[in-house]
């Protein structure tokens, strides 16, 4: 445990900020589990439902600085690949 008190508050705050991160990614994850699970299912209706849903749950991360740009660009640009590739 630091002695100084700004890195006492330093100390404090990574926690929070950790945790919120954590949770903004586990949102994410969910998100993407869903839609996956989705196609897999075969379900093309839902998951094109699901795709708009999915797309805001990344930019919000995005927004808040969770995830990169590039992050979430890929993660989005692979969404619209998987529900391309089940269309076919």
């Amino acid at each position: 445990m630091p002695n100084i008190k700004s890195q006492k508050k330093r100390v404090l705050i990574t926690e929070e900020e950790y945790t919120r991160n954590k949770a903004i990614r586990s949102k994410v994850k969910h998100a993407v589990k869903k839609f996956n699970e989705a196609i897999a299912a075969g379900e093309i209706a839902t998951a094109e439902a699901l795709l708009p849903e999915t797309v805001s749950v990344i930019n919000k991360a995005k927004s808040d600085g969770v995830y990169h740009i590039n992050t979430a660009s890929r993660k989005i640009a692979s969404l619209n690949k998987a529900l391309n590739a089940a269309k076919k």
